[in-house]
């Protein structure tokens, strides 16, 4: 018989791997969309690679950004199983939002605002994580993927397309599945990266929340509690990215502008490293598909200037939705915490 305790977490866990499976639609395009977009990899391949590295990444390197979401942000006694349940509905409404639009959205700023808006509700919130570490950081970081990516394409990419030594010819040649070989590894580089920061927004507040109904206290015992979260949510980034990551892909991929192989490994490499590093050093939940978005945008203006790749509606729609989903994400939340709190489900 199942006991009443086990069928109260069951309904978090199930709004966990809903959200999850909204992260891995959104996340699909960041991870893969510079190789799908330099037509390096076939689209029936993406989901299965897409969530073994997902799960890698959190298993390995997901620790810190887990217990930021766990804790950073509102204590974790606060995190009982409505609460949990509120915050991780919210983040999956705002992003199936956007997945239904096509957009790759930010999951970690979407979980930031929905966690800030019941720790906001409940006067409990972190406000030095929050506004001298995670949104600092929303800002600095795609503008230096931005520029990292410009200068690749505008002072490396174009002297060696002048002197003949761009990867095209190397590609007519023997070098050709080595480049690819490359820009795959990158893709899987950007996967594991997702792993290492998106998998969290859920795992963390359900460690907190599991630790919390079983009574169960110390830092040792909240790891085990996370990684357990992990396998359980991780998985279904996979199963996210079969049902939403076309639509993405196509348009990150082929919309915005026409990859080459070397354009693309920069991609993966600039946004995939600057997330990891945010990941390892301070458990900052920031967004990738943003990172990835700015590299692309700085690649895009080394090869057709800044006018033409401003102009592209894509980009336009990127920026909208950027700014809707956090939103919906925030209101939501605060609106569901206060008729919880209203009615006494707290």
């Amino acid at each position: 018989m199942i006991s009443p305790l086990f069928s109260s977490l069951l309904i978090p866990f199930i709004i966990a791997m809903f959200l999850a499976i909204t992260m891995g639609g959104s996340g699909t395009a960041p991870a893969f969309s510079a190789a799908y977009g330099a037509n390096v990899i076939r689209k029936s391949l993406i989901p299965g690679l897409f969530g073994i590295m997902v799960f890698l990444g959190a298993i390995l390197a997901g620790k810190e950004t887990a217990t930021t979401m766990g804790k950073g942000l509102l204590a974790p006694e606060m995190m009982s199983l409505t609460v949990v349940s509120i915050i991780l509905f919210s983040v999956a409404i705002s992003l199936l939002i956007a997945n239904l639009a096509g957009i790759p959205q930010s999951t970690s700023q979407s979980t930031v605002l929905s966690v800030s808006a019941v720790a906001l509700y409940f006067n409990d919130l972190h406000t030095d994580k929050l506004f001298l570490e995670i949104i600092p950081a929303w800002f600095i970081l795609p503008v230096i993927s931005f520029f990292l990516s410009l200068f690749f394409g505008k002072y490396i990419y174009k002297p060696m397309r002048r002197r003949g030594l761009t990867l095209q010819r190397a590609q007519n040649a023997n070098m050709k599945h080595v480049w690819n070989g490359l820009l795959v590894i990158m893709s899987l580089y950007v996967a594991f990266s997702i792993g290492a920061n998106n998998v969290a927004n859920a795992s963390g507040p359900i460690a907190s929340m599991t630790a919390n109904e079983l009574n169960i206290t110390g830092e040792g015992n909240f790891i085990l509690i996370m990684i357990l979260s992990t396998l359980i949510v991780a998985p279904s980034f996979g199963i996210g990215s079969s049902i939403f990551g076309h639509k993405i892909l196509r348009n990150t991929g082929k919309e915005i502008i026409l990859f080459g192989k070397f354009e693309a490994v920069i991609i993966a490499f600039v946004s995939a490293s600057l997330l990891l590093l945010a990941s390892l050093t301070k458990g900052i939940p920031t967004s990738l598909v943003q990172l990835n978005v700015a590299a692309i945008l700085g690649i895009g203006v080394a090869k057709l200037g800044t006018k033409n790749i401003f102009k592209k509606t894509e980009v336009k729609r990127f920026f909208l939705m950027w700014i809707i989903a956090p939103i919906i994400a925030f209101s939501l939340s605060l609106l569901l915490i206060f008729i919880a709190d209203k009615y006494g489900l707290l």
